[in-house]
């Protein structure tokens, strides 16, 4: 049932990242777009889970200190997302200025720095673990930081490109988080040594 509403919680995730990159690609950040643009890491955080619960043996102990950066990390940025997109957005721009002048801008690029870190290590865990597809996985290892680093960026085609991709590695891992066999205990793969035959 976590698996199912984790993926769900993640096809909503990609989705709202992905559609309001490609809105904005022509018609620029508007109120709408940028309303669901600021709810998008909220929907992501169960997505984020059950990856790790999925691919947790063959991740190892890597994929532990991975997830939980990745996980703190999406705690800190999601705050920045939502208040760029659903308070700053809506203040004039003499305003928002002012405000990044202060201790904000430390805040917002140091949430974004965490997130980033843990989304690298996060997207190398999901490559070494080899339980989910590699095309996805790549595309998190590169899109999402990407996506933290530009998100004070003005919007340009090259930012809409990098929401779609980072929306649509979201969704496709969504899907593939419910789909295939259980990963194999590596432990319980392992040779053991032959018990001694009684003579």
């Amino acid at each position: 049932m976590l698996t199912r509403l984790g993926a769900a919680c993640g096809v909503l995730a990609g989705l709202a990242i992905a559609v309001p990159g490609l809105i904005e690609a022509f018609a620029g950040e508007t109120a709408p777009t940028s309303f669901v643009l600021g709810l998008s890491p909220a929907f992501a955080i169960p997505l984020l889970t059950v990856l790790h619960l999925r691919q947790a043996t063959a991740a190892g102990a890597f994929g532990a200190v991975a997830y939980t950066v990745n996980a703190v990390g999406l705690g800190l940025f999601g705050g920045a997302v939502f208040t760029l997109n659903l308070a700053l957005f809506f203040l004039d721009d003499a305003v928002v200025e002012d405000l990044l002048r202060g201790p904000t801008i430390v805040a917002l690029l140091g949430s974004a720095l965490v997130f980033a870190a843990g989304a690298v290590l996060f997207g190398v865990s999901l490559l070494r673990a080899g339980v989910l597809p590699r095309v996805p996985a790549v595309a998190y290892l590169v899109a999402l930081p990407v996506l933290a680093v530009a998100a004070r960026l003005p919007d340009t085609p090259v930012t809409s490109v990098v929401h779609v991709v980072a929306g649509g590695a979201l969704v496709w891992l969504a899907c593939a988080v419910t789909t295939g066999e259980p990963a194999p205990d590596r432990r319980a793969a392992a040779p053991h040594p032959a018990s001694p035959q009684p003579s």
